[in-house]
């Protein structure tokens, strides 16, 4: 299938998991998710009606925006950020899903102020616990969502969140409605009903269950472009030819 039926099936079942829930499916956003996407793929996407695209990699995010492949849509950042990679990334996408720590939080802030622009976020919350992720445990989530309603150079917008693999179907509803449940907590102990209102939750594999549990915003790659190429980390050098025939990648 192309981007018009893979796209039509997306937002289908968007719909469906919405009017399930009593909600109406446009308060939902379907981000492309563009990790190692052409230019081409990325333009065919806009084109065929897909209005958010998300970059992972800051070396991926600035040769798209140099080769101006997102015309027509918002860009969004939702991969690991690291602080000293923060000023090409603030001012350059409407949206930073994946704030992680303190330390980024601050960092951000500082380049939009710098910059004399305000930078939306979102609090990255790592729900399980796992060792090999990034973002806030969710007993820090209201400390840090105070921090940033203090600082000047963000807006904080909402919530994300990358569960562990799922076992089962269904298997990621828990850590979805407990997202749920902590921007409620938070606005709540904040006493400002007008923040938290993006929860940047669901993927691929869950998206359905993610918008049934209250997520705005569901990022979406290999269920709209297909299965991911392989790609180098960021940073690393283009892969060497070998035998003559195509590049390799040992590191996938």
């Amino acid at each position: 299938m192309g981007f018009n039926e893979n796209i039509a099936n997306i937002r289908a079942g968007i719909a469906e998991a919405a009017r399930a829930a009593g909600r109406d499916p446009a308060d939902v956003t379907l981000l492309a998710a563009t990790k190692t996407r052409t230019s081409g793929e990325i333009r065919a996407a806009v084109a065929a009606g897909i209005t958010a695209c998300g970059e992972n990699r800051v070396q991926e995010l600035t040769a798209h925006l140099a080769d101006d492949a997102y015309r027509g849509a918002s860009v969004h950042f939702i991969g690991h950020l690291q602080t000293n990679k923060v000023k090409y990334v603030v001012g350059k996408v409407s949206l930073i899903h994946s704030v992680s720590s303190e330390k980024l939080l601050r960092a951000i802030a500082a380049q939009a102020d710098k910059l004399g622009l305000v930078q939306d976020i979102l609090l990255e919350i790592n729900l399980a616990g796992e060792a090999s992720k990034s973002g806030f445990p969710p007993e820090q989530a209201l400390d840090a969502a105070r921090m940033a309603g203090q600082l000047k150079g963000v807006r904080l917008r909402g919530l994300m969140c990358i569960p562990p693999p799922a076992l089962r179907p269904g298997g990621n509803l828990q850590f979805f409605e407990a997202l749920r449940q902590l921007a409620v907590d938070i606005r709540r102990e904040i006493g400002h009903n007008k923040i938290l209102d993006v929860l940047s939750m669901g993927m691929s594999g869950d998206y359905r269950d993610a918008v049934a549990a209250g997520s705005t915003c569901v990022r979406v790659g290999s269920a709209l472009f297909g299965p991911r190429p392989s790609a180098l980390p960021e940073g690393s050098p283009p892969p060497l030819p070998h035998d003559g025939r195509r590049p390799v990648n040992e590191h996938f």
